[in-house]
C-alpha cells in the first residue's frame, strides 16, 4: 500500500465518526450532511459544544474552545446557512454570556469545570493561568460577523470584538501559532461577510510578518511541536505561499511521506503531561486528525499525487 492507502486504512480502523465523515467528504465523495450529523452529537442543548470534540479535553460541558472546534469542522465543509439549526444554537450560546470574561471582554480559554475532567494540563483552569490573547475570541468574533443577523446585538458585539482584537494584534509583539491561526480565521470570516471592522492592510501585513517568523525552517525540528508550512498554508492560492514557502512545502511533502508510522498514522507531537489514561484514546483521535490534514496537504502540494 502507498502512503495514502495506509492512512486510509488507519482512518477506517481508528477515527471517530466525525473525522471519518470528514475523511470521506474530502477523499471518497462523502456528504457534508454526514459531517454535520456526526458533529451534532457534540452539541449541547445550550448550543455550545463539548464531549471531547476538542480531543485534548474530555469535558462534556459547552466550552468556547469546543465551539471554536465546531466552527473548524463547519468551515472545512464549506460552511452552513445562517438559519441552520446548528448555527442558531452556536449563536445562542455565544450571545448568552456563558464563559465570557467581562473584565477582558473575551471568551475564556479554559473553564473551571474542566478541572474535574480528563484533559491536557493546558486545559486545566486557574484564575491566574487563563490566557487572554484572543484565542479563541478572535475566531469566534469572525464567526459571529459572518453568521449573526446584521440587526442583532450579537452582530454588534462581534464587530466590536473583531475591531478590538485586530487592533491588539496589529500592535502586539510576535505571537504563537494558535493565536495567529485565530486571526487568519477572523480575516477570512470578515472577508466572506463583506464586513471589515478594522484596517485590512495593516492586519494582513501583521499576519505576513507573524507567519514568516513562525514557520520553522529547520526540517530536523519538525518532529517537535514546531509550526510547519501546513500550519498556515492549505492551498496554492494562500497569500503566504511565497517562493520560499513553496520550497518549504515541497520539503514538507517529503517529510510527511518519510515519517508515516507503520500503521499509517503519524506521531502526535504533544502529550498531556499528567496521569490520565484517557490520553491514549485522545492520542488516537489526534492521530486521525493529523493524518487527514497530512493527506490534504499532499493532495494539494505533492507532484506525485495520487501517490504510487
Amino acid at each position: 500500500m502507498n502512503t495514502y492507502e495506509r492512512t486510509r486504512a488507519f482512518i477506517l480502523r481508528n477515527a471517530r465518526p466525525i473525522d471519518l465523515a470528514v475523511f470521506k467528504y474530502y477523499f471518497e465523495n462523502g456528504s457534508k450532511e454526514d459531517v454535520i450529523t456526526a458533529l451534532s452529537a457534540y452539541q449541547n442543548p445550550d448550543g455550545g459544544f463539548g464531549w471531547g470534540l476538542e480531543a485534548d479535553n474530555f469535558n462534556p460541558d459547552s466550552l468556547p474552545m469546543g465551539v471554536w472546534k465546531a466552527t473548524v469542522y463547519i468551515e472545512k465543509t464549506g460552511g452552513l446557512e445562517p438559519d441552520h439549526q446548528m448555527i442558531k444554537g452556536m449563536l445562542r450560546y455565544l450571545s448568552s454570556g456563558a464563559d465570557f470574561d467581562a473584565a477582558h471582554n473575551q471568551w475564556m480559554n479554559t473553564v473551571p469545570s474542566s478541572n474535574g475532567c480528563p484533559c491536557a494540563v493546558w486545559w486545566k483552569y486557574s484564575e491566574n493561568g487563563s490566557s487572554f490573547e484572543y484565542n479563541p475570541t478572535a475566531a469566534l468574533a469572525g464567526f459571529i460577523v459572518k453568521y449573526a443577523p446584521r440587526d442583532s446585538e450579537l452582530f454588534e458585539k462581534g464587530v466590536q470584538l473583531a475591531r478590538e482584537a485586530a487592533e491588539w494584534f496589529i500592535d502586539c509583539a510576535p505571537v504563537e501559532r494558535h493565536i495567529a491561526e485565530c486571526f487568519i480565521e477572523l480575516y477570512k470570516y470578515c472577508k466572506e461577510a463583506g464586513a471589515m471592522p478594522f484596517d485590512e492592510e495593516k492586519l494582513l501585513s501583521k499576519l505576513d510578518e507573524i507567519v514568516d517568523k513562525s514557520v520553522c525552517r529547520d526540517v530536523l525540528r519538525w518532529s517537535e511541536y514546531m509550526p510547519r508550512p501546513s500550519a498556515f498554508i492549505a492551498s496554492h492560492d494562500s497569500r503566504f505561499y511565497t517562493p520560499e514557502m513553496k520550497e518549504l512545502c515541497r520539503k514538507e511533502c517529503e517529510y510527511i511521506i518519510n515519517t508515516q508510522l507503520p500503521d499509517g498514522s503519524y506521531e502526535v507531537p504533544w502529550q498531556w503531561y499528567n496521569d490520565y489514561k484517557e490520553w491514549y484514546v485522545a492520542e488516537n483521535w489526534c492521530k486521525a486528525g493529523i493524518s487527514i490534514d497530512n493527506m490534504l496537504f499532499l493532495r494539494e502540494f505533492c507532484q506525485d499525487w495520487p501517490l504510487n
